[in-house]
């Protein structure tokens, strides 16, 4: 039975990225006879190809699609090992990387950030924002360390901890006829154009909360990327909107634009903060958590 080593994985993941073994040698710092006789040994011990050769280019088969995914997973696992212990051996304390899951959330976390790093000036902090509306696969690939979200996904080695309570509420213009209603119904949207971030609708809460259930829905549904667009169309009654209501008027003394409940008993939402259950005795993790929850229920 073939053993799996670390440079198996390497290679395999760099074959792919780089599409032939001459490219992939090259970024591997091998030569390209070494590497060849190193994948040729590897199939020979596993009884089976990992890759079928098409000219000079090579495309994994089945058995080389799962070792692949096994290499992103492992690799990257190795990766950030290596470099928490790098970070320690220069006595450093570590790193925080995010990943977003909503564009408000970016706004909350910008206003958590500076005070902590105050506070623990040997951690760095990183967010990356590729994973936005859909980070749980990197948080269990070790790609991020902690995943900000309106919308945890509960699942076995993932801990989430609420720490910022929000109302959702209508975005519109300050001449829009909706402006001065203590509330605004479903059906009310039925003539309006809905401007939301580009997410799908079963991720969008004035669907999923307010629309839908009603069976009711927008004349238009517009997606726009970023939030100052949004808010610009919105005040130019370009459409309505749907934001946390402390985004909304922070942003009022910028764009004319005004909050409206939705619905009689408004719309209720937490950010969360999810990371893996291995690292919840991280001190510096932790210590982010707390001072988050210093700004649960509007104390942005």
């Amino acid at each position: 039975m073939a053993t799996l080593d670390r440079i198996h994985l390497e290679i395999v993941r760099s074959v792919y990225r780089q599409g032939s073994l001459t490219a992939a040698a090259g970024s591997l710092n091998l030569t390209q006879s070494a590497l060849s006789h190193t994948v040729r040994k590897l199939e020979d011990q596993l009884g089976l190809a990992i890759w079928y050769r098409e000219g000079r280019n090579l495309r994994p088969t089945q058995a080389g699609e799962y070792l692949l995914a096994v290499a992103n997973r492992v690799l990257s696992q190795f990766e950030f090992a290596e470099a928490q212990l790098k970070q320690f051996a220069q006595g450093e304390r570590g790193s925080l990387r995010f990943g977003m899951e909503c564009n408000p959330c970016y706004q909350w976390l910008l206003k958590v950030v500076p005070s902590y790093l105050d506070t623990w000036p040997r951690v760095d902090v990183d967010v990356i924002q590729k994973f936005q509306f859909g980070g749980i696969g990197a948080l269990f690939g070790h790609e991020i360390d902690m995943l900000v979200t309106p919308d945890p996904l509960f699942k076995a080695g993932l801990v989430f901890e609420p720490v910022f309570d929000y109302e959702q509420v209508l975005v519109v213009g300050l001449n829009h006829s909706l402006r001065n209603v203590d509330w605004v119904s479903p059906q009310q949207l039925a003539n309006e154009t809905l401007i939301t971030y580009p997410v799908s609708t079963d991720r969008l809460d004035i669907y999923t909360q307010f629309l839908t259930p009603a069976g009711a829905s927008p004349k238009r549904h517009k997606l726009i990327e970023t939030t100052d667009i949004m808010l610009q169309m919105i005040a130019s009654g370009r459409g309505v909107g749907a934001l946390p209501r402390w985004l909304v008027e922070e942003q009022s003394a910028r764009f004319d634009v005004a909050p409206v409940q939705l619905g009689p008993e408004g719309i209720a939402k937490q950010i969360y903060l999810g990371y893996r259950e291995a690292d919840a005795e991280i001190d510096y993790l932790q210590a982010f958590v707390k001072l988050a929850q210093t700004h649960r229920a509007g104390k942005v």
